[in-house]
């Protein structure tokens, strides 16, 4: 047991040795020498790490600043590489990504017996019809008989339109298909090698197939004594060669650009009328719930809460996916910096820094003019289609085109929804998006209401008729039109009737569309001319036009036949063929139209017509293999280089 008297014998009872005649410290005396010593060392170092991370984040007050990709700018001598020091994100992107896209596209066309393969720009749009856009041209007024018979031109010949290749290409190539000389070669074919020289071939040349300092191929791999000459001549190490690399310099492959990639974009909203934050974010397309929140916060930063004309609002976004992230959002007042919030890491908006300035914000006002402030009413579907196209970069034939492809399946005349949109997909001129005469709208999906109209463009290859198809191959439009005279007024329906003349009741087999006389009649659908001339039974000027499937269509009454108009001509759906007139037995100027199906008259307004055609066979699957290139661009597939953005 471990005593007192113990302890002590343990721990000697012998006073210790000490030096220089010093005493032994007492443990209860506090040394001020050490503690301030030990005060002073933290401070210096306190002080010293302070200088040091003050110099390391160059004065700045935050750890990260939100976006900061936007402050990188292209490479110009050479786009693709990447040197010490240097930015790997480029800041070639100024605006909402799922606006406005430019992408170069391989495509593939035919020139005699040669396929070229070259690289063009596509413009992928995605138009809200209900935002205040401003048409850079006139455009038409609204007449229905110019859109149904406005022609589309003639059909390019068979194989010179350009369809999407299914591969990137870096420059033009030309392919041209020869069929192999089966017989009568030039040249006498050289003897089969026996198996010994096949071997030799391989021992001799198989080291020396590279590519650069890399060695492609490595037969004697496999089996290294098969193709050695003796058995301690094969050296294991040939075709083995090292790389080097610069020090401090990290070597990585490409990350290749999918839809799930993230990327950043600024979206640049001039403002041109006065309103509040949250008006003019909702009027490009914003979530209402979003602009609200936005607003709010540069509101209570913003001496008055109101833009003004001449204003810029940026607002940057980080997209993957279908998700878009807005992390930072600026404001600009007579072209200086106003105001900048952005989002921390932790999710809130904080106060921000000016973003560096990019050619986008000093130029929101220079590529559209000034826009007329407008009424609350939103206009028709006919100015919305027009005015936003032609904003776009769309031509006036090109949006003509569009309207005639609607005219069908939609209102035209009605107010525009605040959902109403049309995705559009069409050949550019250059990289600026801007359509030019010879572009091609390759692809429409329009919203309207509850209904939705999407279809691609295809060229037949047998006959070069070009026309529009739905996702299954069913044409869009109608297979006959029920008025002839898109300008004229129903006066009489299909039906038993009092004659104005013979005054007895007799069947009215068709429908009276009353007009001015002279006013243009078009063809119901397309056909082939059977009559064309005066009718004795009181029919007057009388065109009989036969379609497909047993249908026939007769006009009536006209005053004149339109030129070329003649037994056996062919005519397209739109075609003018005549005029309204009041020939034969007639009380005035109009045109009375029959509708004939397998030898029995119908009435036009209530049967139920076919559709268009439908491709079938190798048509069909080339069509559904240009859908599925155009849907892969567009879509879930294909990683096209941008190369710009609106």
């Amino acid at each position: 047991m471990i005593n007192a008297r113990n302890m002590i014998r343990t721990l000697g009872n012998e006073p210790p040795l000490l030096a220089d005649g010093r005493r032994a410290p007492d443990r209860r005396e506090i040394s001020l020498r050490w503690l301030s010593g030990t005060f002073l060392t933290g401070i210096t170092s306190s002080i010293l790490m302070g200088v040091a991370l003050f110099a390391a984040l160059d004065g700045r007050q935050q750890l990260a600043i939100p976006a900061e990709a936007s402050a990188s700018l292209p490479l110009e001598d050479e786009p693709d590489t990447v040197s010490r020091g240097g930015r790997l994100l480029g800041g070639n992107i100024v605006a909402m990504p799922t606006d406005r896209k430019v992408m170069e596209v391989s495509t593939v066309v035919h020139e005699g017996n040669k396929e070229i393969i070259r690289r063009r720009p596509f413009a992928h749009v995605k138009m809200n019809l209900a935002a205040n856009h401003v048409a850079q041209e006139d455009y038409p007024d609204f007449d229905p008989l110019t859109i149904f018979s406005s022609s589309e031109g003639e059909a390019p010949a068979p194989g010179t339109t350009a369809l999407i290749y299914g591969s990137e290409v870096e420059s033009e190539v030309s392919l041209r298909a020869l069929p192999f000389p089966a017989s009568g070669a030039r040249y006498p074919y050289a003897p089969s090698m026996s198996l010994e020289e096949v071997e030799e071939n391989v021992r001799s040349n198989g080291s020396v197939l590279t590519d650069g300092n890399t060695q492609l191929s490595a037969l004697y791999y496999v089996d290294p004594q098969r193709f050695s000459a003796a058995e301690d001549s094969l050296d294991l190490t040939a075709g083995l060669t090292a790389r080097i690399v610069e020090q401090n310099m990290s070597v990585a492959p490409a990350e290749p650009v999918t839809p799930e990639t993230r990327d950043y974009a600024d979206d640049i909203i001039p403002i041109r009328a006065e309103k509040d934050v949250a008006t003019a974010l909702k009027d490009v397309g914003y979530p209402e719930g979003k602009a609200e929140e936005i607003a709010g916060h540069l509101g209570n930063r913003l001496s008055e809460p109101k833009l003004f004309p001449g204003d810029v609002l940026r607002i940057g976004v980080v997209q993957q996916g279908e998700m878009v992230l807005v992390v930072r959002a600026s404001i600009y007042r007579r072209g200086q910096h106003e105001v900048t919030i952005a989002l921390n890491d932790h999710g809130r908006m904080i106060d921000g820094e000016e973003p560096p300035m990019i050619d986008a914000v000093a130029g929101a006002f220079s590529d559209q003019p000034v826009q007329v402030a407008t009424g609350r009413e939103l206009p028709r579907v006919y100015d919305g289609i027009y005015r936003a196209a032609l904003s776009y970069g769309m031509t006036t034939d090109m949006t003509g085109l569009l309207v005639k492809l609607l005219a069908s399946s939609v209102d035209l005349q009605a107010q525009l929804k605040p959902t109403d949109r049309i995705e559009a997909f069409f050949s550019a001129q250059d990289e600026s998006g801007q359509a030019s005469e010879q572009s091609e709208l390759l692809y429409v999906n329009a919203h309207f209401g509850d209904t939705t109209t999407r279809f691609y463009r295809f060229q037949d290859p047998q006959d070069g008729a070009i026309d529009y198809y739905d996702a299954e191959g069913r044409s869009i439009r109608q297979f006959l039109l029920r008025n002839p005279v898109p300008n004229g007024r129903l006066t009489s329906g299909f039906g038993m009737r009092r004659h104005p003349i013979l005054r007895y009741a007799r069947m009215h087999t068709g429908t009276d569309w009353a007009a001015p006389r002279g006013t243009p009649i078009i063809a119901a659908g397309n056909g082939v001319v059977e009559t064309a001339g005066w009718d004795k039974g009181g029919y007057g000027n009388q065109t009989i036009i036969r379609h497909a499937n047993g249908y026939v269509s007769s006009y009536n009454h006209q005053s004149a036949i339109a030129k070329g108009i003649k037994p056996g001509a062919k005519v397209k759906q739109g075609q003018v063929i005549g005029y309204v007139g009041s020939t034969g037995l007639s009380t005035g100027a109009h045109l009375h139209y029959e509708l004939i199906v397998n030898g029995s008259k119908v009435d036009p307004m209530k049967i139920r017509l076919p559709g268009g055609k439908s491709l079938e066979g190798d048509n069909l699957a080339r069509f559904k293999e240009e859908r599925t290139r155009i849907d892969a661009l567009l879509g879930t597939g294909g990683d096209p280089a941008e190369v710009a953005s609106r």
